[in-house]
């Protein structure tokens, strides 16, 4: 699945993920291919993905999620 992850200053990552992990506002939830869309908020933590068998994160305060065919959006501030 492809991950954006994109603030209003800058496009942070873009690529090809096996699965994302985010600090929803009702708790952590992880997304995998194939998973059903979702729209949720988000709030400050850690946007944790994998790629490639590496794993990143990006420290968030806070966003929004948009989880559609296989295409997860997430825009932070």
């Amino acid at each position: 699945m492809i991950l954006k992850v994109i603030s209003a200053e800058d496009v942070l990552f873009t690529g090809e993920v096996t699965l994302v992990t985010l600090p929803g506002e009702k708790g952590s939830f992880t997304v995998l291919n194939n998973h059903a869309s979702i729209v949720s908020t988000l709030v400050a933590g850690k946007i944790v993905y994998d790629e490639n068998g590496v794993r990143n994160e990006i420290e968030v305060a806070g966003g929004m999620v948009d989880v559609d065919n296989n295409v997860v959006s997430v825009c932070i501030y």
